[in-house]
C-alpha cells in the first residue's frame, strides 16, 4: 500500500550513528565549553566515531575492565555481519524454494502430504519450512490455515484449550518459544579481567622478585613478609574488584532478562488471556494491534488493513501489507497499522528471529554522558600520578644510589663499592614498588565504573518503584530534566473507565442503561455499532459468572456500557459479516467499520472524538426513532452537551453510523484493500461521556516537579476542555486565569505556527489539547531547541518519534505498544505519573552520588599524592608503603565507591533545581569540601612525619621502633581520616551529615568493616604491613585526628563558595588574555 512507504516505527538505536544536535543549557558561556573527546552531552543516537574517540583519548590501565560496561565497538560490527548474514541466507533460501516450487508446478510434481507428529497431524519440519519459505502452495494443500488449524486440533474462534496437559503436549511436539541464551560470564572470567591491570603485574612481578631475595637473604622464615605481603595485598584488590564487578553483572542480567519478558494477549478457551511471550506454543491464536511485536512464526487467519514493518528481519525499512494472499508472518517483526488475527506455526529456536537471537550475543554495554565525563577527569587525575609517581621515582632513586638515603638508626641504605649487589636490587625493587603502588592510587580506574554501581544500584531499586530502566544513560540523564511532556489518560488518571453521562435520541440521558433508551432501532444501531466497531472482546463462562471484558480501557468503558443497555456480542458479532475496519487513528481521532447484514445491507460504524464525529453528521435519531436532519440549534445543543461534558472531566465519545449501497462496495480483494470508508453524511446515534478519575497522589507529584525546578505540561489528544479541567484537578494549571493561550492550547493551533514562533511559545504551554503524535514531536523539537532537556510519556506506536526524539522517552508498561516500548529509555510499569517522578529524584540520586564519591576520592587522592612526595623529597623515605597504599586504594575505589554511590535518594534533592548538563562535575562546594579536608591531612600528617616522634614522645623508644610506631601512627590516622571523611562525604552541602545514616545500610556495614580490618592490621597483621601494635593512647590520637574532620567540615560548610565555577571562572581569563593578545 503506498501509505506503507518507510519504516517510522524503528528504533534507531546508538549504534546506527544517526546524529542529532542536541540542546544545551542554553548560557552566554556555551561558547567557552571545548568539543574535546570527553565533551559529550548524550549518547543517544552519538555516531560511532565519537565513540572512538574518547575510547582513544581515555588514559587507562586495564582496558578490558574500564571499557566492560560500554559499547563494545568490534562486537557490534560483528554482530551487525552476523545478522547480515542470517539475513541473507534466509532471503537466499526462500528465493531457492520459490524457484524450485516453481518448477515443481511446471513439472506437476505434487506437494508431499504432511507427516504426522505424535497427537498432531503435521510434524514440525513442515511447518517450519511452509512459513519459513513463505510456500503459499503448502500452505493451499494442506486446505488453507482452517486446514492447518485442524491438524493442530485449533479452534480458528476459541483458540487451544490451554491446560497444562495440552500446552505440556505442544511444547513436546514443536518445542517452547525461547531460544539457547549465550551464558554470561563466569566469575572467573571477572577474576581474570580484574588481574589484567597494568600497574598490579608490575606489582606482583615485584612481589614476586622481592619474595625471591627476601628468601635469599633472610631465609624463608622472615624473608617472604615484604613479597608476601604485596602479593597478598594485590590478590585481595583482584578478589575484591572482581566480586563487586561479578555481582554488577549479575543485577544487569536479571534486568534485561526482564526487558526481553513481553507480555500479549492470546486467545484461550474461547477468552483472551495475557501471557508472557515466553508462555506462546505452536496453534495459540493471537490477536495482533498496532504496535505489537509479531510473538512467533504464523499464518494470518483474518486481518484488517495489517501492515508489518519487518525491517529487523530483513533489514529492509519498508511496510508489508499482509492478507489471504500473503498471510506469513515472522517473529520479531512489528505491527505498523491495522488489526489481525494470526495462528502460531512456529515458535522459538524454529523461526529465523530465534535463530538470530541464539546466534548473537546481546552487547548490554553503553556509556553515559557521566562514564565518558568520569573518564576524562580519571585521565587527567591519573597523568598527574605518573608524573607525581616518576618524580618519586627519580628521586628515591637518586638519593638511594647517591647515598642520601638512611636507615631508622642513621646508616646509609647504599655504600657504593660495599652494598651487595643483592641488597641493592631489593632497595630499587622497593622503591619501584612504591612509585607504581602511587599510580595505582593516583590513577581512578573506579571513578568511571563507579557510575556503572550506581546505576545497577539504582536500576535495581527503580524497579521496585515500577520503573524498568532499557537505557542507562536515561537513569543519569532524568536527574537533569527540565520539563515533563506526559499523557493525559492513563498517566495522570487512573485508566479506569465508565460511560457516566449519554446523549442519545436527541436528549440527554443520567443513568445509561438497559431501561433508558425506548427506542428500538436507534437501541439496535447503537448496540451494533458498539459491538462490531471494537477491537475488544465481551467472553461470558459457559458455567455462568461475571462477564470478561478486555480491550483498551476506552473501549471497555463502550462495551460495558452496551452490556447495560441489552447487548448481547456474540449474538452480535455472529450475526453480521465485516467487511472493511479503519482502525481508530490518533490523528483523525476515529475509527470505523463497514459490515454486511444477512439481508445484505451494508452499515458503516463511526466511532471517535465527539466534536469531530458531530462535524460530519447530519441526521441524527430522535427518541421517535425517527431519523431526522441536524438543524442548526440541534448541532448547538450537542456542542453544548459536549463542552458540558468536558468541563466536567469527562472523556466525550461519539457513536454514528450511515447505511451504504452493497454496489458500491468493492468486490475485488485489492480494491477493497484500498478502500477509504465514507466518513461523510453520517447520522448521530449517541455521544457518551466516560469518566476517567485523577491518580491519586498525581496533584502532590506535580507539586513536587515544580519545586524541583521541571516543569509539568500535559499533551492528550482529548478535548481542550477535559483536558483543562483535568490540568486544573492535577496542578498543571494553577486556576482559571492561567487557562489561556499559550498557556492552553490546541495541536493544530500549534502546528500552524512558523518554527521560530513554536519555539517562542513552547516554553509557556502547559496543556496541549487535540494534539496529534506529530504535534507532540514539534513540541519536543521546539522545547530542546530551547534548551531544554525533555522527558516525554507516550504509549502510542505513533508515540514512537516523539519518544525517540527526546532526551528521555518514557513508554508505559502497561496501555504501553511494543513499538513505544522500544523507542523508549524507561518503561514506567505501573503507567502512574507518580513513578515519572520517583525516576526524577533516582536520576539526581546518580548524579550526586557521583559527586560524594568523586569528592571523597579526590580528597585521599591529593592527600596521599602530597604526603608521599613531600616525604620523598625531603627524606627520602615515604611514610606510606605499597601495601598500605594498596590498602587505602581499597578502601578509596571499591568499597568507598560501594558505601557512597549506593546513598538512597532524599526528598532534599527534589529541592534543587535540575543540573545542567554542562554544569561541572566537580562544584565549587565539592572543591571546597575536598581542598578543607585534604588541607587538614596533609599538614597533621606531615607534621607527625617530621616532628612525630618528638610530638608523640617516643624519644625513649629504639630509633626503629620510635620510626615504625610513627609511621603506623601516620598510616593509622590517614586511614580513620578516611573513614570519618566518608561520612563528611554524603552530605556535601548540608551541616548534618548524619541524617538518615540509618537508612543505609551498606553505607554502615561498609564502614564497619573497613574499621574492624583497620584495627586487625594494625594490631595483629603488622608483619605484612610493617606497622606495630599501638597502645591505647596512640589509638586515641589517631581517633583524634580523624574525628577532627568532623567539626572541620561542619565549619567548611559556612564558607560562602562564589557561583561561577572555577573551571568557567579560569577559562575566562584564559580567553581574555588570549583575545588581548590578538588585539595587539
Amino acid at each position: 500500500m503506498s501509505r506503507f512507504k518507510g519504516s517510522p516505527y524503528r528504533r534507531q538505536d546508538l549504534e546506527v550513528g544517526d546524529s542529532r544536535s542536541g540542546g544545551f543549557d542554553g548560557d552566554d558561556d556555551a561558547r567557552e565549553t571545548s568539543s574535546g573527546p570527553f565533551d559529550i552531552d548524550s549518547t543517544k543516537n552519538i555516531p560511532i566515531a565519537r565513540l572512538r574517540r574518547w575510547r582513544q583519548a581515555a588514559l587507562v590501565l586495564n582496558a578490558s575492565r574500564r571499557f566492560r560496561y560500554t559499547l563494545d565497538l568490534k562486537k557490534e560490527e560483528d554482530r551487525k555481519q552476523i545478522i547480515r548474514k542470517i539475513r541473507a541466507h534466509a532471503q537466499v533460501i526462500r528465493a531457492a524454494y520459490l524457484f524450485k516450487e516453481a518448477g515443481d508446478r511446471a513439472n506437476g510434481i505434487p506437494i508431499s502430504p504432511p507427516i504426522p507428529n505424535g497427537d498432531y497431524g503435521i510434524g514440525q519440519e513442515e511447518l517450519a519450512s511452509m512459513t519459513r519459505d513463505h510456500n503459499s502452495n503448502a500452505l493451499q494443500q494442506y486446505d488453507g490455515v482452517k486446514g492447518l488449524a485442524e491438524l493442530l486440533k485449533t479452534n480458528l474462534e476459541k483458540g487451544i484449550l490451554g491446560d497444562d496437559a495440552d500446552l505440556l503436549r505442544r511444547r513436546n511436539a514443536f518445542g517452547s518459544n525461547t531460544y539457547p541464551r549465550k551464558k554470561g560470564r563466569s566469575f572467573w572470567m571477572f577474576l581474570w579481567e580484574a588481574w589484567q591491570d597494568l600497574t598490579l603485574i608490575i606489582l606482583m612481578i615485584a612481589a614476586i622478585a622481592s619474595l625471591a631475595l627476601g628468601i635469599k637473604t633472610e631465609g624463608i622464615k622472615e624473608g617472604w613478609y615484604d613479597g608476601g605481603s604485596i602479593a597478598f595485598a594485590v590478590i585481595l584488590v583482584i578478589v575484591v574488584t572482581a566480586v563487586s564487578d561479578y555481582r554488577q553483572s549479575l543485577q544487569f542480567q536479571s534486568l534485561n532478562d526482564e526487558k526481553r519478558n513481553i507480555h500479549m494477549e492470546i486467545i484461550r478457551g474461547g477468552r483472551r488471556v495475557e501471557v508472557s511471550i515466553f508462555d506462546i506454543v505452536v496453534g495459540d491464536v493471537v490477536p495482533l494491534n498496532i504496535g505489537n511485536q509479531v510473538p512467533a512464526d504464523g499464518i494470518l487467519i483474518s486481518g484488517h488493513s495489517l501492515a508489518i514493518d519487518e525491517s529487523s528481519m530483513t533489514g529492509e525499512s519498508k511496510i508489508v501489507h499482509k492478507d489471504s494472499k500473503a498471510p506469513f508472518l515472522m517473529a520479531g517483526c512489528k505491527v505498523a497499522d491495522g488489526s489481525g488475527i494470526m495462528l502460531v506455526t512456529s515458535v522459538g529456536i524454529n523461526t529465523e528471529w530465534g535463530l538470530l537471537m541464539a546466534s548473537i550475543s546481546e552487547d548490554t554495554g553503553e556509556e553515559t554522558p557521566l562514564q565518558v565525563r568520569l573518564n576524562g577527569v580519571a585521565t587527567f587525575i591519573g597523568i598527574v600520578g605518573l608524573l607525581v609517581a616518576l618524580v618519586v621515582l627519580v628521586v628515591l632513586l637518586a638519593r638511594y644510589f647517591t647515598g642520601h638515603t638512611k636507615n631508622s638508626d642513621g646508616s646509609k641504605q647504599f655504600i657504593p663499592g660495599r652494598t651487595g649487589v643483592g641488597d641493592a636490587v631489593d632497595g630499587a625493587i622497593k622503591i619501584v614498588t612504591v612509585a607504581v603502588t602511587i599510580v595505582v592510587v593516583a590513577v581512578p580506574e573506579g571513578l568511571p565504573l563507579a557510575v556503572t554501581l550506581t546505576l545497577a544500584y539504582s536500576m535495581r531499586k527503580m524497579m521496585v518503584d515500577k520503573a524498568l530502566v532499557r537505557r542507562l544513560s536515561a537513569c543519569e540523564t532524568m536527574g537533569s530534566s527540565t520539563t515533563i511532556c506526559s499523557d493525559k489518560t492513563g498517566t495522570l488518571t487512573l485508566n479506569q473507565m465508565t460511560v457516566v453521562v449519554a446523549y442519545a435520541g436527541g436528549k440527554k440521558i443520567d443513568t445509561p442503561d438497559r431501561g433508558s433508551l425506548s427506542s428500538s432501532l436507534l437501541s439496535s444501531l447503537l448496540i451494533e455499532g458498539i459491538a462490531q466497531n471494537t477491537n475488544g472482546s465481551v467472553f461470558i463462562p459457559e458455567g455462568g459468572g461475571d462477564v470478561e471484558v478486555s480491550g483498551s480501557p476506552t473501549e471497555k468503558a463502550i462495551l460495558n456500557w452496551g452490556i447495560k443497555i441489552g447487548m448481547n456480542f456474540e449474538a452480535v458479532r455472529s450475526g453480521s459479516s465485516i467487511i472493511q475496519v479503519f482502525p481508530f487513528n490518533s490523528e483523525k481521532k476515529r475509527g470505523g467499520v463497514a459490515i454486511k447484514l444477512p439481508d445484505s445491507q451494508v452499515h458503516l460504524h463511526w466511532k471517535g472524538a465527539a466534536e469531530i464525529v458531530l462535524a460530519s453528521c447530519t441526521r441524527y435519531i430522535d427518541e421517535n426513532d425517527n431519523v431526522v436532519p441536524m438543524t442548526e440549534d440541534k448541532v448547538l445543543f450537542f456542542k453544548k452537551a459536549i463542552e458540558d461534558m468536558a468541563a466536567g472531566s469527562l472523556r466525550c465519545v461519539a457513536i454514528a453510523y450511515r447505511p451504504y449501497e452493497m454496489e458500491n462496495v468493492p468486490t475485488d480483494e485489492e480494491q477493497l484493500d484500498q478502500w477509504v470508508l465514507p466518513e461523510d453524511d453520517l447520522v448521530l446515534l449517541a455521544i457518551v461521556g466516560i469518566k476517567d478519575p485523577c491518580r491519586p497522589g498525581v496533584r502532590e507529584a506535580v507539586q513536587l516537579c515544580q519545586k524541583a525546578g521541571v516543569k509539568v505540561r500535559m499533551v492528550t489528544g482529548d478535548n481542550l476542555q477535559t483536558a483543562k479541567a483535568i490540568a486544573l484537578e492535577c496542578g498543571i494549571l494553577v486556576s482559571d486565569a492561567d487557562a489561556t493561550e499559550p498557556n492552553l492550547i490546541e495541536g493544530k493551533s500549534f502546528r500552524a505556527l512558523p518554527e521560530l514562533q513554536r519555539q517562542d511559545i513552547a516554553d509557556k504551554i502547559s496543556v496541549m489539547g487535540r494534539s496529534s503524535p506529530n504535534d507532540k514531536l514539534l513540541l519536543v523539537q521546539a522545547l530542546k531547541k530551547k534548551g531544554h532537556v525533555v522527558a516525554v510519556t507516550g504509549d502510542g506506536t505513533n508515540d514512537a518519534p516523539a519518544l525517540h526524539e527526546a532526551d528521555i522517552g518514557l513508554a508505559m508498561g502497561i496501555s504501553g505498544t511494543e513499538v513505544a516500548k522500544e523507542s523508549s529509555d524507561i518503561i514506567i510499569l505501573d503507567d502512574n505519573f507518580a513513578s515519572v517522578v520517583k525516576v526524577v529524584r533516582w536520576g539526581r540520586s546518580v548524579y550526586a552520588n557521583i559527586q560524594k564519591f568523586i569528592q571523597f576520592q579526590l580528597t585521599v587522592n591529593v592527600a596521599a599524592l602530597i604526603i608521599n612526595v613531600v616525604a620523598a623529597i625531603s627524606s627520602g623515605n615515604v611514610p606510606l608503603n605499597a601495601v598500605q597504599l594498596l590498602w587505602v586504594n581499597l578502601i578509596m575505589d571499591t568499597l568507598g565507591a560501594l558505601a557512597l554511590a549506593t546513598e538512597p535518594p532524599t526528598d532534599h534533592l527534589m529541592h534543587r533545581p535540575p543540573v545542567g548538563r554542562r554544569e561541572p562535575l566537580i562544584t565549587n562546594i565539592m572543591w571546597r569540601n575536598l581542598l578543607i579536608q585534604a588541607l587538614y591531612q596533609v599538614i597533621v600528617l606531615l607534621v607527625l612525619n617530621f616532628r612525630g616522634t618528638s610530638i608523640l614522645k617516643l624519644e625513649g623508644d629504639t630509633p626503629e621502633r620510635a620510626s615504625k610506631e610513627k609511621n603506623t601512627v601516620i598510616f593509622n590516622a590517614f586511614v580513620l581520616c578516611q573513614i570519618f571523611n566518608e561520612f563528611n562525604a554524603r552530605k556535601p552541602d548540608e551541616i548534618n551529615v548524619f541524617k538518615g545514616v540509618t537508612t543505609n545500610r551498606l553505607f554502615i556495614g561498609i564502614v564497619g568493616i573497613t574499621l574492624v580490618l583497620q584495627i586487625l592490621i594494625i594490631e595483629f597483621l603488622g608483619k605484612f604491613t610493617s606497622t606495630v601494635r599501638l597502645n591505647w593512647q596512640l589509638w586515641l590520637v589517631c581517633i583524634g585526628i580523624g574525628i577532627i574532620s568532623w567539626p572541620l567540615a561542619a565549619l567548611g560548610k559556612l564558607m560562602p563558595v562564589p557561583k561561577t565555577p572555577l573551571s568557567k571562572f579560569f577559562t575566562r581569563i584564559c580567553r581574555r588574555r588570549r583575545d588581548s593578545q590578538i588585539s595587539r
